[in-house]
């Protein structure tokens, strides 16, 4: 697993880059650069320990949204420029470059290693939020190759209706109004049998 680093500064900080950076995807709902709070974070472990995957729960005052990240020591080799959300300094680790988990093979492995052992996400260790957690959830048997996973970027609470193909979801669990307030619940993501090309 890659080491948390208790105390380690990030250069420049999540709020420096991250509102720019939704503020240009295709599922924000906002017109303009968002002011993000933070809702929860967890984590999920690489089996090599080289890469963070670490998932960022954001709220804009009107929405929650979800944004996985990758945590790199170079970048990934491949066309995955326009996943780069930005690069910064960590004051133990060196440069890192920070990509969109969604378009990163790791974070795909590790979604998929915690459906089929029906796992839960380690914590973060950042304080001053609510626990938020994502916990894996098998709704079929069949193979988890050749699938497809669907992201929820913009979180509600309640859980999906059972829907054709379903075979796994990531349901999550976070505390918009703070470490004492009620847990709210929902899915995280689907995971699809990938149809066969026509």
């Amino acid at each position: 697993m890659a080491k948390i680093h208790p105390g380690a500064t990030l250069t420049p900080h999540f709020r420096d880059f991250l509102p720019e950076w939704v503020a240009r995807q295709p599922w924000y709902l906002g017109e303009s650069v968002p002011s993000l709070a933070p809702v929860g974070y967890f984590r999920f472990e690489d089996p090599a320990g080289e890469v963070g995957v670490e998932t960022h729960l954001v709220s804009d005052g009107s929405a929650l949204y979800q944004v996985p990240m990758t945590y790199r020591g170079a970048p990934i080799n491949g066309g995955t420029e326009q996943a780069l959300i930005a690069t910064a300094e960590h004051s133990v680790l060196g440069t890192r470059w920070i990509y969109d988990g969604e378009k990163d093979p790791i974070w795909a492995g590790e979604v998929l290693r915690l459906i089929h052992a029906e796992g839960v996400s380690e914590p973060s260790g950042k304080r001053g939020v609510g626990e938020a957690q994502a916990r894996g959830r098998r709704v079929t048997q069949d193979d988890l190759t050749d699938v497809r996973i669907e992201l929820r970027r913009v979180l509600v609470t309640g859980d999906l209706p059972d829907e054709p193909g379903t075979i796994g979801l990531m349901m999550g669990t976070w505390r918009p109004n703070g470490s004492d307030a009620p847990a709210e619940t929902g899915c995280l993501a689907t995971v699809r049998s990938d149809p066969e090309p026509q």
